[in-house]
Protein backbone atom coordinates (compact mmCIF):
# COMPACT_ATOMS: atom_id res chain seq x y z
CA UNK A 1 0.00 0.00 0.00
CA UNK A 2 1.62 3.19 -1.24
CA UNK A 3 -0.53 6.24 -0.63
CA UNK A 4 -0.80 9.95 0.06
CA UNK A 5 -3.94 10.56 2.10
CA UNK A 6 -5.81 13.31 3.90
CA UNK A 7 -7.36 10.68 6.17
CA UNK A 8 -6.11 9.80 9.62
CA UNK A 9 -3.47 7.04 9.64
CA UNK A 10 -3.84 4.05 11.96
CA UNK A 11 -0.42 2.34 12.08
CA UNK A 12 -1.65 -0.82 13.82
CA UNK A 13 -4.14 -1.53 11.03
CA UNK A 14 -1.48 -1.04 8.37
CA UNK A 15 1.03 -3.31 10.10
CA UNK A 16 -1.56 -6.07 10.28
CA UNK A 17 -1.67 -6.16 6.48
CA UNK A 18 2.00 -7.16 6.14
CA UNK A 19 2.75 -10.78 5.38
CA UNK A 20 4.20 -12.32 8.53
CA UNK A 21 4.55 -15.96 7.54
CA UNK A 22 7.24 -15.68 4.86
CA UNK A 23 9.50 -12.95 6.26
CA UNK A 24 11.83 -12.91 9.24
CA UNK A 25 11.90 -9.16 9.76
CA UNK A 26 9.37 -6.37 9.84
CA UNK A 27 10.75 -2.87 10.32
CA UNK A 28 8.39 0.06 10.77
CA UNK A 29 8.66 3.80 11.24
CA UNK A 30 5.87 5.98 12.58
CA UNK A 31 6.43 9.71 12.20
CA UNK A 32 4.36 12.05 14.37
CA UNK A 33 3.96 15.81 14.64
CA UNK A 34 6.16 17.21 17.41
CA UNK A 35 5.36 20.24 19.55
CA UNK A 36 8.48 22.31 18.81
CA UNK A 37 10.15 23.49 15.63
CA UNK A 38 13.82 22.94 14.81
CA UNK A 39 14.57 26.38 16.24
CA UNK A 40 12.67 25.64 19.48
CA UNK A 41 9.43 27.57 18.88
CA UNK A 42 6.13 26.08 20.07
CA UNK A 43 4.25 24.37 17.23
CA UNK A 44 0.49 23.76 17.33
CA UNK A 45 0.18 22.00 13.96
CA UNK A 46 1.97 21.14 10.74
CA UNK A 47 0.61 21.73 7.26
CA UNK A 48 1.71 19.03 4.80
CA UNK A 49 0.98 19.63 1.11
CA UNK A 50 1.58 17.55 -2.00
CA UNK A 51 4.31 18.94 -4.25
CA UNK A 52 2.86 18.96 -7.76
CA UNK A 53 0.30 16.80 -9.49
CA UNK A 54 2.59 13.79 -9.63
CA UNK A 55 3.32 13.41 -5.90
CA UNK A 56 1.53 10.04 -5.67
CA UNK A 57 3.41 8.83 -8.74
CA UNK A 58 6.72 9.85 -7.14
CA UNK A 59 5.85 7.94 -3.97
CA UNK A 60 5.07 4.83 -6.03
CA UNK A 61 8.39 5.35 -7.83
CA UNK A 62 10.28 5.34 -4.54
CA UNK A 63 8.61 2.05 -3.60
CA UNK A 64 9.60 0.60 -7.00
CA UNK A 65 13.23 1.67 -6.43
CA UNK A 66 13.24 -0.03 -3.03
CA UNK A 67 11.68 -3.21 -4.38
CA UNK A 68 14.34 -3.43 -7.07
CA UNK A 69 17.36 -2.43 -4.96
CA UNK A 70 16.59 -4.73 -2.01
CA UNK A 71 14.38 -7.34 -3.76
CA UNK A 72 11.46 -6.60 -1.44
CA UNK A 73 7.78 -7.11 -2.06
CA UNK A 74 5.90 -6.18 1.09
CA UNK A 75 6.17 -2.40 1.53
CA UNK A 76 3.82 0.12 3.10
CA UNK A 77 4.20 3.87 2.69
CA UNK A 78 1.36 6.06 3.85
CA UNK A 79 1.99 9.82 3.97
CA UNK A 80 -0.59 12.14 5.44
CA UNK A 81 -1.47 15.50 3.91
CA UNK A 82 -3.41 18.45 5.29
CA UNK A 83 -3.15 20.26 8.62
CA UNK A 84 -2.13 17.85 11.37
CA UNK A 85 -2.19 18.57 15.09
CA UNK A 86 0.69 17.82 17.45
CA UNK A 87 0.86 14.09 18.14
CA UNK A 88 -0.93 12.99 14.97
CA UNK A 89 0.68 10.39 12.69
CA UNK A 90 2.14 11.96 9.55
CA UNK A 91 3.98 8.99 8.04
CA UNK A 92 4.08 5.23 8.28
CA UNK A 93 6.74 3.21 6.51
CA UNK A 94 6.85 -0.54 7.00
CA UNK A 95 9.03 -3.15 5.32
CA UNK A 96 8.76 -6.92 5.53
CA UNK A 97 11.91 -8.77 4.49
CA UNK A 98 13.74 -12.04 4.94
CA UNK A 99 16.73 -10.00 6.15
CA UNK A 100 16.60 -7.37 8.90
CA UNK A 101 19.54 -5.38 7.48
CA UNK A 102 17.72 -4.96 4.17
CA UNK A 103 14.53 -3.96 5.96
CA UNK A 104 16.32 -1.28 8.03
CA UNK A 105 18.19 0.08 5.01
CA UNK A 106 15.07 0.20 2.85
CA UNK A 107 13.03 1.92 5.56
CA UNK A 108 15.72 4.58 6.09
CA UNK A 109 16.01 5.12 2.33
CA UNK A 110 12.27 5.71 1.96
CA UNK A 111 12.15 8.18 4.86
CA UNK A 112 15.14 10.10 3.50
CA UNK A 113 13.61 10.31 0.02
CA UNK A 114 10.30 11.57 1.38
CA UNK A 115 12.03 14.18 3.56
CA UNK A 116 13.91 15.55 0.53
CA UNK A 117 10.78 17.59 -0.11
CA UNK A 118 9.93 16.60 -3.69
CA UNK A 119 6.76 14.73 -2.72
CA UNK A 120 5.36 16.88 0.06
CA UNK A 121 6.25 20.18 1.69
CA UNK A 122 5.86 20.99 5.37
CA UNK A 123 5.03 24.27 7.08
CA UNK A 124 4.94 24.67 10.87
CA UNK A 125 1.98 26.48 12.39
CA UNK A 126 3.10 28.31 15.51
CA UNK A 127 1.30 29.19 18.72
CA UNK A 128 -0.12 32.71 18.56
Amino acid sequence: MIELTASQITPEHLLETLSKDKYGAIVSFIGTIRNTSKDGRKVTALCIEEQGDDAQKKLVGIAAEVKQKWQLEDIIIRRRTGTLKVGEVALVVAIASRNRQQAFEACQYIIDRIKEGHITSEQDIFEA
